[in-house]
């Protein structure tokens, strides 16, 4: 199974690339959907189907050594950082070979290999944690960028604000990434600030801040490409609000009664895949549907491979722990 693969400066990536990658992150999603329903999948599981071109767009331009750190929605995140589909549906099933040996599951999903450090449970815990791998990077002179994407919810945690406040202090290489889907858990935004334009919080903290559309991974990856060159150049962090939808509740099993009527029929006819096949397959239908039918193979064929994988040896479980 091919692993979705960051690139930087990829002159050559065509629109018909982050179709098949944002597909793959929508397919992997709704099979996790059918194994989760069946109980083959335990605990909680939180989706990001409509917000796949946020993941796809920044991490076609990011290094492959810059450490990610996700919301506890995050196997698009690890995907587009380059997991292979197989290893997480291992993880999320406790199975053998997956990325964490079966032991983080689906809300502390990590794969270190592809620095993919990881998800939080803890609303916006992961923006401290990368800066503390920013400030790594620069005393060790990596020349990584760490990159913290936090919910619209995550935005009024005490501990997001001390991360942006302590990275712009020491201009640190760090990029925040607000993936704001409109609804903290079950509560629009609007209804929890007074400015909902987050990113204008930016110029409190003296950084760089800006709103994209979250659903045109061009222009994700325009201004991630932009975000990262400043920090790697020595020029601080920047805080990138993305605007997006979801299109399924914030949890396996959520009703959804909270959202007006109509309000995600009408995110579906916007919503990124829609979108970019909209704009794609007039010109090369065929292309477009041979990566429809193999991504549907190819997930699949993950699924299974990942279902036959014996359960992971409960005898292990004191391995890697430290403290």
């Amino acid at each position: 199974m091919t692993a979705l693969r960051p690139t930087v400066d990829d002159a050559d990536r065509t629109p018909l690339d982050d179709y098949r990658a944002m597909l793959t992150i929508r397919r992997f999603e709704e099979k996790v959907l059918e194994l989760r329903k069946a109980d083959c999948i335990s605990g909680s599981v939180h989706l990001c189907i409509g917000q796949e071109a946020i993941p796809v767009g920044l991490c076609s331009v990011r290094r492959s050594s810059d450490p990610v750190f996700a919301t506890y929605r995050g196997h698009g995140w690890a995907l587009a950082c380059g997991s292979k589909p197989e290893s997480i549906f291992r993880e999320l099933l406790g199975r053998c070979g997956g990325t964490n040996e079966g032991r983080g599951g689906s809300a502390y999903l990590s794969d270190p290999k592809v620095h993919f450090m990881g998800e939080n449970s803890i609303v916006g815990a992961g923006a401290p944690i990368a800066v503390g791998a920013a400030l790594a990077s620069s005393i060790d002179n990596s020349g990584e960028v760490a990159i913290a994407a936090v919910g619209d919810g995550a935005m009024n945690q005490g501990a997001v604000h001390e991360a942006l406040n302590l990275a712009a202090a020491m201009q640190l290489p760090v990029v925040f990434v607000c993936e704001n889907n409109l609804y903290s858990e079950l509560t629009p935004i609007a209804d929890m600030v007074h400015q909902p334009e987050l990113w204008r919080r930016a110029a409190a903290y003296g950084m760089p801040g800006m709103r994209i559309d979250g659903n045109d991974p061009t222009a994700v990856r325009s201004a991630a490409a932009d975000a990262l060159g400043r920090a790697r150049d020595g020029g601080g962090p920047s805080l990138i609000e993305a605007m997006t939808e979801r299109l399924c509740g914030h949890y396996i099993g959520d009703a959804e009664t909270y959202r007006p009527a109509g309000e995600v029929q009408r995110a579906g006819a916007q919503e990124p895949l829609v979108r970019l096949r909209r704009a794609i397959i007039t010109q090369r239908p065929a292309e477009v549907d041979d990566i429809e039918q193999a991504v549907i193979r190819e997930i699949d064929a993950a699924a299974d491979a990942a279902m036959a994988a014996p359960l992971a040896d409960p005898s292990t479980v004191r391995e890697h722990v430290h403290g």
